[in-house]
């Protein structure tokens, strides 16, 4: 074969992969477009549906601690403690005084 054969065929191949490789992409779009439908489907049937930034609903923690100074300061034992105790445990008291008894 002459080089210019030879570059006609190459050319033929390379446009029917270039062919092969577009249906295909468009065959795995087409199935990945489904699973993703099929996971939206599963996400809106659950009884807990998700935010819009995709964290999960959290319920609201009660108050643990309070502080015998300012009663409107309360702390539910999360996160970093609160400075008013960090104060008041370095000096010397218990964080079980500050422990916010529930009746029942």
């Amino acid at each position: 074969m002459s080089t210019d054969e030879l570059w006609a065929l190459h050319e033929e191949v390379a446009a029917r992969l270039a062919t092969a490789l577009l249906a295909e992409k468009r065959l795995l779009e087409d199935r990945l477009k489904q699973l993703n439908g099929g996971i939206e489907a599963e996400r809106t049937k659950s009884s807990s549906p998700r935010s819009s930034t995709g964290r999960r609903p959290y319920p609201t923690v009660v108050p643990k601690f309070r502080n015998p100074d300012r009663p409107s300061e309360t702390w539910a034992g999360r996160g970093k403690t609160p400075r008013w105790l960090v104060a008041k445990l370095k000096s010397g008291k218990r964080i079980d005084d500050f422990r916010i008894r529930h009746v029942a």
